[in-house]
């Protein structure tokens, strides 16, 4: 079964065609990031009006790199919530007029669902039942996956996103948006153990999260030596944030595989890109017996494969939708 997949709920525009939700046979994106760089953030507007001038293009280029006519495209799979609402409107309607025309099923997902199965085209030997850690600027949410379509939250951020933290970071550190990578970068040559930031811990559930504390405690730093004249050491508090922000969610993903009898272990989401994360989450699923799956740093962030993947399992249970289908810019998993 071949899916021409659509996602447009962010800053970038991603077409592909996937088959059988396993096979990647092309992967188009767009990118708006040196638009949006100058405001320090994403703007909505901008962001709509970009994925209106690139959908279409992308969409016939997904086609020819995938070496197939649009006649054999069996469905049309588009991203149709969580994320900035016009942004995924463009997405909706444009994948909605596809369908039509072609006179395939229309396949609605859930922008989470599809970072989780980003993991199924980098593993093909990996299925449900297992646990998934969903970090992203908008997102951090722990997630049990007991079926393709089965899904269950656990815990979650009370406030921040992890992603949203270094974008926060980055900014304060006069860095370059998105945060991520130059936050990365900086950390390298740094001493995590300079600084010591607050793990916040959420009385009435152990695996919810909370970041603006994080947050606030790097913005006061910098201010604070702004102010009094004092030296700021810039990599090490880049490393002792990133640090902090792996410490706030490997424990508490571990202990919720252990708790909940998971062997295996997913993480997804553009903040799973972090050389720390991932290799703090290597040396305790290590240390621990449990199988770690993240996908490749291309996978990571946002693209129109891993809505493609997860597409193939939605259609198999029997979740389509037609020319009334409508973007929501927040919904449950």
């Amino acid at each position: 079964m071949k899916i021409l997949a659509i996602e447009s709920s962010c800053d970038e525009t991603a077409v592909a065609v996937v088959e059988d939700g396993r096979k990647v046979l092309s992967d188009c994106i767009s990118s708006q990031v040196d638009k949006h760089a100058i405001y320090g953030g994403v703007v909505p507007e901008i962001a709509s009006r970009c994925h209106v001038e690139a959908i279409a293009y992308l969409a016939g280029q997904a086609l020819q790199e995938a070496g197939i006519s649009k006649k054999e495209i069996d469905a049309v799979a588009v991203t149709y919530a969580p994320g900035l609402i016009g942004a995924l409107l463009v997405g909706v309607n444009f994948a909605k007029s596809c369908a039509f025309e072609l006179g395939v099923p229309l396949i609605p997902v859930h922008h989470i669902r599809g970072h989780i199965a980003a993991n199924y085209l980098a593993y093909p030997e990996l299925e449900p039942p297992f646990l998934c850690l969903a970090i992203s600027g908008g997102n951090t949410m722990l997630v049990r996956v007991d079926g393709y379509t089965d899904m269950r939250i656990i815990g979650c951020t009370r406030d921040d996103a992890a992603g949203e933290c270094f974008d926060k970071t980055a900014r304060v550190l006069g860095l370059p948006y998105p945060g991520g990578k130059p936050v990365e970068k900086l950390a390298a040559g740094g001493d995590d153990s300079r600084y010591v930031f607050p793990i916040a811990h959420v009385a009435d559930n152990e695996f919810d999260m909370s970041f603006s504390g994080l947050k606030t405690a790097v913005i006061n730093l910098v201010h604070n030596c702004e102010q009094s004249g004092k030296e700021l050491d810039r990599a090490s508090l880049a490393a002792s944030f990133t640090k902090a922000i792996s410490d706030s969610l490997v424990p508490r993903t571990i202990l919720a595989a252990e708790k909940f009898g998971y062997s295996d272990l997913v993480v997804a989401g553009g903040v799973a890109a972090n050389k720390r994360i991932r290799s703090d989450f290597s040396e305790a699923c290590g240390s621990r017996g449990i199988n770690l799956y993240i996908p490749p740093i291309r996978l990571c962030g946002d693209n129109g494969a891993m809505i493609g993947a997860q597409a193939y399992y939605e259609f198999l249970a029997g979740h389509t939708a037609g020319t009334d289908l409508n973007a929501y810019a927040n919904m449950d998993i």
